[in-house]
């Protein structure tokens, strides 16, 4: 069944609402929905008051350590950490507080998957899979869903699909002569898939139905969708055509994030209504 997962997106040491498409290097492109004047460890007592277990906490750039954790003092062992997370470092987040580590652009060094890269963070985490989170999060390109990093702006060489073809392809030589297929074969490798539709983040346009429809077909683990979500009734919509298989962030049409689609309470009491079936 489909649940609320909230998020805590940090930008600048502040939780901020932002347009994921235009996040870049460049200051002037970025469009900011909403900056909160709470800080970022206010949101994550805030779930943890009403056993919101499962945000995830992505620091957008630089300038955030801080404030990721304050949000993990605040819950420890109950938000999921995100961004700039390396072979290196995914081990001290998780000593440091966080349920879970998300990581993506690590796994993309020159924007091509790196399976050592993969298994160097299982490794870091002595082979724990229920404390990793691949986030393929993406956007669309020549009809297909393309995993996208470095702030989204950066397309790889992966396809966001079911996904037929063994590890083995990956690494032959055939990998430069098309996208590489995904779903099956990294769910071994984590506890959770989380997808950003990166052309809807932030927009409240509404959600990418077809992209949730196929993760709902595709995916055996937990998989949490974020992007375009406006209105109450999109949890409802998740859950139908996912079959209830996929979960849904709702940022910045939330009222706590200054938005008037959604409120708050009305999604923790989706969840409970649901946790009560």
């Amino acid at each position: 069944m489909t649940k609320f997962r909230p998020c805590i997106d940090l930008h600048s040491g502040q939780v901020k609402q932002i347009v994921g498409g235009t996040l870049s290097e460049t200051a002037s492109e970025l469009k900011t929905n909403h900056t909160s004047e709470l800080s970022a460890s206010h949101f994550a007592r805030l779930y943890k008051e009403h056993a919101l277990r499962g945000a995830h906490v992505i620091m957008l750039g630089p300038g955030n350590e801080v404030a990721a954790q304050e949000t993990l003092t605040a819950w420890p062992d109950g938000l999921q950490i995100g961004g700039g997370i390396t072979a290196d470092n995914a081990r001290l987040w998780v000593e440091r507080g966080a349920e879970k580590v998300i990581v993506t652009s690590y796994l993309f060094p020159e924007a091509r998957f790196s399976l050592d890269r993969l298994n160097a963070v299982l490794d870091a985490l002595d082979h724990d899979t229920e404390k990793l989170v691949i986030d393929l999060s993406c956007r669309r390109a020549d009809g297909k869903w393309v995993v996208a990093m470095n702030k989204w702006q950066t397309l790889t060489d992966m396809e966001v699909n079911r996904g037929m073809r063994s590890f083995e392809f990956f690494r032959g030589s055939d990998v430069a002569h098309g996208l590489l297929e995904t779903i099956r074969q990294l769910e071994p490798y984590c506890s959770e898939i989380l997808i950003h539709a990166a052309d809807n983040e932030g927009l409240q346009k509404g959600i990418d139905e077809e992209l949730v429809t196929r993760l709902g077909e595709w995916c055996t683990k937990p998989v949490t969708y974020a992007g375009g979500g406006r209105h109450l009734e999109d949890l409802e919509l998740v859950d139908k055509l996912s079959n209830g298989k996929v979960d849904l962030t709702i940022g910045s049409a939330l009222d706590i994030f200054g938005g008037s689609g959604v409120k708050f309470v009305d999604c923790v009491k989706w969840n409970q209504q649901r946790e009560s079936r």
